[in-house]
């Protein structure tokens, strides 16, 4: 399914006040979609705030130098929102994942807009522009910028460029595509730099963020003669090693540096209880129809859902469900 983009420019065109929201535990796809709409949507005189339900992890700050991304109940609240006229949804269409800000969703008068690539959704009562066969919102927020006829400037690349290189992992992930090459280009050539991006993103780690990583990798355990492998993060853990819950961003792709690796899965206990569950495929089993099972979405290749259960219990029936789907 593509994006009607006369129907976005439609609606860019109609309207002057908008506000940007993403899921929250907020990834390089979310904070460079909604920095590059806000940007292009800027550029073109209209009114923009982005606020999220939680806040930017401290290791991808570098993403947003102005600070322009606000969190809900921190330092703005749903008074300050209500004159707005589009509410628009960036790179995720799950009630689950919008955190405070589905309240927002759910309550304004705006005219509410999902722009983004996923597969999974639920009905968010918006207009619907998705292209779930893109390889990340950001490649589709650059298009936007083309359809609009906004020049994207360094500021602006930054932000998408590591959008995309973080989704499609560093473009090794099988969702790279010439196009997703030809754009990564044209945001070079706007200024993005790919090496600072590359130092910002991965070459940042405290201490506690590789103490916590050396345990996840300590309990990797295989089945299904290797082709199956998972490993688990208990809420101690960030407390014992000084970590933060966004230090576990992509290490579950660790595991695909195991040799026979089909099907990899992490399970993140949350301080508010109950775990984060990542799932991610290279085989017939689909990572999005097994999130789905625990309430939550995402790729074929890569999702996330979360159950409210014991680590033991929790363990059990997702691994129960992955040995299932492989079988």
């Amino acid at each position: 399914m593509g994006i009607d983009w006369e129907q976005f420019k439609l609606i860019v065109g109609q309207h002057q006040h908008f506000l940007l929201t993403s899921h929250i535990r907020p990834d390089c796809d979310a904070l460079g979609s909604e920095l590059g709409m806000a940007g292009i949507l800027e550029s073109l005189g209209k009114q923009v705030l982005i606020v999220n339900g939680q806040a930017t992890p401290p290791n991808l700050a570098f993403i947003d130098p102005s600070s322009k991304i606000r969190v809900i109940g921190e330092d703005v609240t749903a008074d300050d929102l209500k004159g707005v006229e589009v509410l628009m949804v960036l790179d995720t269409s799950a009630w689950a994942q919008l955190g405070p800000m589905g309240e927002i969703l759910r309550g304004t008068e705006a005219k509410k807009v999902v722009f983004d690539h996923h597969v999974s959704e639920d009905d968010l009562g918006a207009i619907a522009l998705k292209d779930t066969q893109a390889e990340a919102t950001g490649r589709l927020v650059a298009q936007a910028a083309a359809h609009l006829g906004v020049e994207i400037t360094p500021e602006l690349a930054m932000p998408l460029y590591a959008a995309i290189a973080t989704d499609t992992g560093w473009f090794r992930f099988g969702s790279t595509t010439n196009t997703t090459m030809r754009v990564a280009g044209n945001l070079i050539e706007a200024g993005a730099d790919p090496t600072k991006i590359f130092a910002d993103l991965y070459e940042q780690d405290t201490i506690g963020r590789v103490k916590l990583r050396g345990r996840i990798l300590e309990r990797f355990t295989t089945e299904l003669e290797g082709r199956l492998i998972h490993t688990y993060v208990l809420a101690d853990d960030f407390v014992q090693t000084g970590a933060l819950p966004s230090d576990t961003e992509d290490v579950i792709n660790m595991g695909f540096g195991v040799v026979g690796t089909e099907f990899a899965v992490i399970l993140v206990g949350q301080q508010t209880g109950g775990f984060k569950i990542s799932f991610r495929s290279r085989c017939d089993a689909a990572a999005n129809q097994l999130a789905e099972q625990f309430g939550g979405g995402g790729h074929r290749a890569a999702a996330g859902a979360f159950i409210e259960e014991s680590f033991e219990i929790a363990q059990s029936r997702v691994l129960d469900a992955v040995r299932s789907a492989m079988q």
